[in-house]
């Protein structure tokens, strides 16, 4: 297989999006930096596009109620629960 084997396989293992990511700022789980780079996120087989907060393990997702704010201004969100898979749009394009 030669040198490039090692290679491959630490790029795969650094190309998997963590279990839990939100958009919010002010959560625990943010991450500007993958956020920056892209996440593509399919719930229960589709593409959604509006999805605010994902956790694989838990299998659910979090996404706006349209453009409804609460008291604080942030969107208001609803809690789906389903099959979750995040993946870097990076690495699915190229």
């Amino acid at each position: 297989m030669g040198p490039c084997g090692p290679d491959e396989s630490q790029k795969t293992m650094s190309d998997t999006p963590p279990d839990r990511l939100s958009v919010n700022p002010d959560s625990p789980h943010y991450d500007a930096d993958l956020l920056e780079r892209g996440i593509g996120i399919r719930f229960k087989g589709v593409e959604k596009t509006n999805v605010e907060e994902y956790c694989i393990s838990e299998r659910w997702v979090r996404v706006a109620a349209g453009k409804t704010l609460d008291r604080k201004g942030n969107a208001m969100t609803i809690k789906l629960q389903g099959d979750v898979e995040a993946y870097f749009r990076d690495t699915a394009e190229g």
